[in-house]
């Protein structure tokens, strides 16, 4: 089920809010129960073969968490979770790389690759590594609640199941247990519906809004066809923003719905193109995946505790990772790479900066929109290959972007531009039929969503003055909006019904989120 869809909005949400709340009136274990039955037949909603999946997922690493709590002999806890996140791993390597691995296998040995039909769970990544880091938390005697009803509503709770936010298990399981948390709060309720249709005027409006340039432009290379410079960066861009009010609408959505009944989610995202740098970037985008990535690989293979030499091959295999936990594609590894040598080359210019004796914490405005403009431009880059069906996709648009596919403007352009189009024709400026690819619509897109990025507020400076839980999560160099302040007021109320209204009539060009794929 999406959250973008008449289905959620009109029946499931009223439905699993109600009797959430009626239920508690009985027993918060029975709400809590109802609630990770509701969140169930959310999931089963896309296919409910994989139900069955999940429960037995939830049941295996529930008890594999159990017996380790219960270990007395240290090496007995690690024989348990070496098997448990074996099994884990084994079951999302069969359903998401399998037919991966056993074409290229087949490539190299020059045979026809097996027909093995296999269909990708739905938020397979998401459940695995929640419940990998649980098991990882239990050896180390971080988890204190071992409620079966809450554990499986940790898991399965509906507003992150599909996409994210990766949790762990501390931040979660004590908000279950909470009396309040099985009570409405007006004021949770009201600042998570404006949350939520924030994030749903973003997917339906913004995302999908500018969607429709992607394909066509991606598609390209496929056809045959050289993309010009004005081609590639236009389909690049497109996706760039995309993926960005995609991913950006899901985050708050999730946070908006969770706070609707109680339960606070960790923020998943926070104005990633902002970033001054790439570092930066990954502590604003898919910030739990970054933190999940951090604490259970990174860390692990011993972080920056080794020296310099080793911190950057931990940061490339990281990242590597990374890339491949996104998809089974050349294309993932190789943005993964790619970031991978981004960051290394990130904390290599910190080091030299820092043995010249600069003080890093000293910048100009100046400064600081060159190292945001050139952080933007290596992330557009690195999108272009993760989006690509293939590498030689990746390659045709990096070069189109790079001038080497010739530059070429829309031959409806120089009528329009008048004398300056026919001073730039005499200059040797080509303008050809660009075969309707690159509207002035798409150009009015990219302006306008690149204005917003830069220069708006994010969901939680707008959040922030109305409601305080949004200003912690502020880092000193973001201050909560002004102009666009959020409180619950009837003017304020009126603004989200109109933005409300404005995303549900646009229902009908309902699409899947992206990172639904992931």
């Amino acid at each position: 089920m999406l959250f973008n869809s008449h289905a959620f909005i009109f029946l499931f949400l009223p439905v699993a809010f109600a009797l959430f709340f009626l239920f508690a009136r009985v027993s918060t274990l029975l709400a809590a129960g109802w609630l990770a039955a509701a969140s169930l037949f959310f999931y089963g909603w896309w296919n409910p073969a994989y139900v069955a999946l999940l429960l037995a997922s939830i049941v295996g690493n529930y008890f594999a968490g159990f017996a380790m709590a219960r270990a007395a002999d240290p090496a007995s806890k690690k024989r348990l979770l070496i098997a448990a996140i074996t099994i884990n791993i084994a079951l999302l390597a069969y359903y998401k790389y399998c037919n991966f691995f056993l074409s290229n296998i087949a490539t190299a040995f020059g045979t026809a690759p097996p027909q093995v039909e296999i269909i990708l769970p739905l938020g397979i990544s998401f459940f695995t590594f929640t419940q990998i880091a649980f098991l990882v938390d239990t050896w180390q005697g971080k988890v204190k609640e071992y409620n079966f009803v809450h554990y499986c509503l940790f898991v399965t709770y509906f507003p992150h199941l599909i996409a994210g936010p990766i949790l762990h298990h501390a931040e979660m399981m004590p908000q279950f247990a909470r009396a309040e948390t099985y009570r409405i709060d007006a004021g949770n309720v009201a600042a998570g519906l404006t949350i939520f249709f924030i994030g749903l005027f973003k997917k339906v409006m913004l995302a999908d809004g500018i969607a429709v340039y992607v394909s066509p432009l991606f598609g390209l290379p496929a056809a045959g066809i050289a993309p010009t410079f004005l081609e590639a960066w236009g389909g690049a861009l497109a996706y760039t923003f995309q993926l960005y009010f995609d991913f950006s609408g899901y985050s708050d959505m999730a946070v908006g719905l969770s706070l609707i009944f109680g339960v606070r989610l960790p923020i998943n995202f926070h104005s990633p193109y902002k970033a001054l740098n790439i570092i930066d970037f990954w502590r604003r985008w898919h910030i739990t995946l970054s933190r999940f990535l951090r604490d259970y690989l990174y860390v692990p293979l011993g972080g920056n505790r080794r020296g310099p030499a080793r911190r950057y091959i931990n940061l490339l295999v990281t990242m590597l990772l990374g890339g491949l936990w996104h998809g089974a594609g050349w294309t993932f590894l190789a943005w993964g790479a790619l970031h991978g040598f981004y960051l290394c080359v990130n904390h290599g210019w910190l080091a030299l900066r820092v043995s010249m004796g600069h003080d890093l914490t000293r910048s100009t405005r100046w400064g600081n929109a060159l190292a945001c403009i050139i952080t933007f431009l290596a992330v557009v880059a690195g999108w272009v290959v993760f989006r690509a069906d293939s590498m030689a996709t990746a390659t045709a648009m990096l070069k189109g972007m790079a001038g080497l596919n010739g530059f070429a403007l829309p031959d409806h352009w120089l009528p329009k531009w008048g004398l300056l189009g026919q001073w730039l024709s005499g200059y040797g400026v080509a303008f050809t039929d660009s075969r309707g690819l690159v509207p002035a619509g798409l150009i009015n897109w990219i302006v306008i969503l690149l204005a917003v990025v830069w220069f708006a507020p994010n969901t939680q400076q707008i959040m922030a003055r109305g409601f305080p839980l949004m200003a912690l999560l502020l880092p000193p160099d973001m201050r909560p909006a002004r102009l666009l302040a959020w409180r619950p007021t009837v003017v304020f109320a009126l603004i989200a019904a109109c933005v409300a209204l404005a995303s549900i009539v646009n229902l009908h060009r309902q699409s899947e989120f992206l990172y639904f794929q992931f």
